[in-house]
């Protein structure tokens, strides 16, 4: 087969952006032609990938772009009368390429792989600005919230309107996780099947660290709840002084969480390690206790679960969003109220305070990521989707 994949970003910069070079490589691997159509933005430092390329941007001009890439268009038109697919797969869209691609891909089949909420909230993550979920349809209530400036909501709605007009391009609309596929449903989008993401094998950890070691890895800021976690981990360290916590990323937050680290008397005991590259934070984790994701928004997925399950790490996580897909309760991991600080806490001291169930959870997230969330079982799921979507084609035509 000959696949089209277009995503916002070409570089490896982020999960959507790991997910789709990975799908790219998969299907090569299995003989198909896959090619990746991508703008030339970079929200932080990467090599880019794409084979091919339109105009992108990070400055002022994105809020435009994301309305009406003029350049998406012209060159994807070239693409697909050179190339010629016989599916197109989206990841996403609605930052850089915008909905003018849209009606482009309509002779042919397409998929759309649901990385975030975008189809049906402008900021991609339904929540409000005082951090709580939002319930509401998008539209007005964007404005009345705080979400979006006057002048940034007309764009918005404007690509709303965009999309709502040409979405039946799209055959089939897949979420990356059941959280997703609720959201898009209860607001009007039927979302087909559930498409997990995939994550590349590792070696299995063979000793846990000497100290109990809980790990965050993510973006600093505020949806994250880095500031939950320290708050917890203090808790922590009354019952167990030898604990320790690293956290992986940069943000916005970090100076307030490095604050927060001095108030809390935490700073002999809490590692900021900033940016960490992927394949780094795997050798620096991979020896970790347990992974901890206290999130305070529904996360679409959870790449750093289905990452820390395959190495064999125990998970804490808020209940809500892709968690609820990847960890099973007192299985693979532990679950609690999203922004609980004392139940934070007793799930870290639970674990950290016992090598064996950290041990056997590990073990049994790593069976259920070796069983189910592999790029290979990934790249199986879309083959078969493309598969389908092909037969169903050919099919209409001979009608």
């Amino acid at each position: 087969m000959k696949i089209l994949l277009l995503n916002d970003y070409g570089a490896a910069t982020g999960g959507a952006e790991y997910q789709i070079l990975a799908l790219r490589e998969g299907l090569r691997s299995r003989g198909h032609d896959a090619r990746l159509f991508a703008s030339t933005a970079l929200y932080s430092p990467g090599k880019p990938m794409a084979d091919y390329y339109c105009h992108g941007s990070v400055s002022w001009s994105q809020s435009l772009l994301m309305v009406a890439n003029c350049s998406a268009f012209r060159r994807l038109r070239r693409v697909l009368a050179a190339f010629r697919p016989d599916v197109i797969h989206i990841s996403m869209f609605s930052w850089q390429l915008s909905p003018l691609i849209l009606p482009l891909i309509r002779r042919f089949p397409c998929v759309y792989h649901v990385q975030m909420y975008n189809a049906v909230c402008p900021l991609g993550t339904k929540m409000t600005p005082d951090g709580n979920l939002c319930s509401q349809a998008s539209g007005l209530a964007c404005l009345r919230s705080g979400c979006l400036t006057p002048q940034s909501w007309i764009l918005r709605m404007v690509q709303k309107g965009l999309w709502k007009h040409w979405r039946n391009s799209i055959d089939s609309l897949v979420a990356v996780s059941e959280a997703v596929r609720l959201r898009l449903t209860n607001e009007g989008l039927p979302v087909q099947k559930v498409v997990w993401n995939g994550v590349p094998l590792v070696p299995a950890p063979r000793v846990l660290t000497a100290a109990p070691t809980a790990a965050f890895a993510g973006r600093l800021v505020p949806e994250k709840g880095v500031d939950v976690l320290l708050h917890a981990f203090a808790l922590v360290r009354r019952r167990i002084p030898s604990a320790k916590l690293w956290i992986a990323g940069d943000g916005n937050e970090r100076p307030r969480l490095e604050r927060l680290i001095d108030e809390l008397s935490l700073r002999d005991s809490v590692s900021m390690l900033g940016f960490v590259a992927r394949d780094e934070m795997e050798r620096k984790f991979s020896q970790t206790w347990v992974q901890v994701v206290p999130g305070r928004w529904e996360e679409p997925f959870g790449m750093v679960i289905a990452e820390a399950m395959m190495r064999g790490s125990a998970v804490v996580a808020s209940s809500l969003g892709g968690a609820l897909d990847l960890v099973e309760h007192q299985i693979t991991g532990l679950l609690v109220p999203p922004g609980d600080v004392a139940a934070l806490s007793d799930a870290l001291t639970s674990i950290l305070s016992e090598p064996g169930a950290a041990r056997t959870m590990g073990q049994a997230g790593r069976a259920r990521a070796l069983r189910d969330l592999t790029e290979e079982a990934s790249v199986d799921r879309f083959v078969a989707l493309y598969e389908g979507l092909l037969k169903h084609s050919l099919v209409a035509e001979a009608e």
